[in-house]
């Protein structure tokens, strides 16, 4: 089963870094956060990777052509009038990666339609190129399949990031808590699985995937959620960059599955 990312926005709210580089492409521990989202599904037995990528898809390019450069120890030799390289240790990913250009200003649902030639009439995971989760990828395929829906989503409950108050009509508080699990919407966090009559409900460049593609499923029964009780957390902003940066340091990453 192939792997779709969505690696193509600006990244306007963490523009301190994704002016120079896409967003997937911003880096943990000095791997890029995609490298971070491979290496998850990787270890899960899925190597088949279809990069649907935008804003600056050169940088995605031109990092995957080098990876051998990036992974090995290489001695550049020019003695002898040669530019002759000699690749020491190389260290690869046993991956299949096919990055396509889906456009500079292409919506989510655009972006997916246009790599329906190379994903093929099977489904396929989906998920975005800005976080990262233990989610058990083999289980939700299989939740997938039992259910038979057109589309599976995970769902996380992200809770409240403040204390919880109890306020009355009138203004008087009667309670204030800190925050528990059991607060908080569930919300959408990728890591999907879709069959490829996805493609049928997707208009055009314009079309923005969470809105009436998913809609649609959800008004004639075909979405399904499964609910992630595990790690997950997204890279929008320079501070959450920078406690996935803490997290990854620690000794007990919680995304390090492999």
């Amino acid at each position: 089963m192939k792997v779709v990312i969505l690696a193509g926005g600006f990244g306007t709210r963490i523009s301190e870094e994704s002016v120079f580089k896409p967003k997937p492409m911003i880096e943990i521990g000095g791997m890029p956060i995609l490298w971070h989202i491979m290496k998850g599904f990787a270890s899960q037995g899925f190597n088949e990777f279809i990069i649907c990528a935008g804003y600056k898809q050169h940088v995605i390019k031109e990092w995957f052509a080098d990876y051998f450069l990036h992974t090995s120890d290489i001695t550049f030799d020019y003695t002898n009038g040669n530019n002759e390289i000699i690749v020491h240790n190389r260290h690869i990913e046993p991956w299949k990666v096919t990055v396509v250009d889906t456009g500079l200003n292409t919506m989510t649902g655009g972006r997916i339609k246009k790599v329906k030639d190379f994903v093929g009439n099977e489904p396929f995971l989906l998920t975005y190129g800005d976080a990262v989760g233990n989610v058990d990828i083999n289980k939700l395929v299989e939740f997938h399949r039992k259910h038979g829906k057109i589309g599976t989503i995970s769902v996380y409950n992200f809770g409240q990031n403040k204390g919880v108050l109890d306020i009355a009509k009138d203004g008087h508080v009667n309670a204030f808590r800190e925050k528990s699990d059991l607060d908080g919407d569930l919300i959408n966090i990728g890591f999907m699985v879709m069959n490829p009559q996805i493609f049928d409900r997707i208009k055009d460049d314009q079309t923005v995937f969470e809105q009436e593609p998913l809609s649609s499923l959800v008004r004639d029964g075909e979405l399904i959620a499964r609910v992630h009780d595990g790690f997950w957390q997204c890279m929008d902003t320079l501070r959450e960059k920078q406690q996935l940066e803490k997290l990854w340091n620690s000794e007990n990453c919680p995304w390090k599955i492999w």
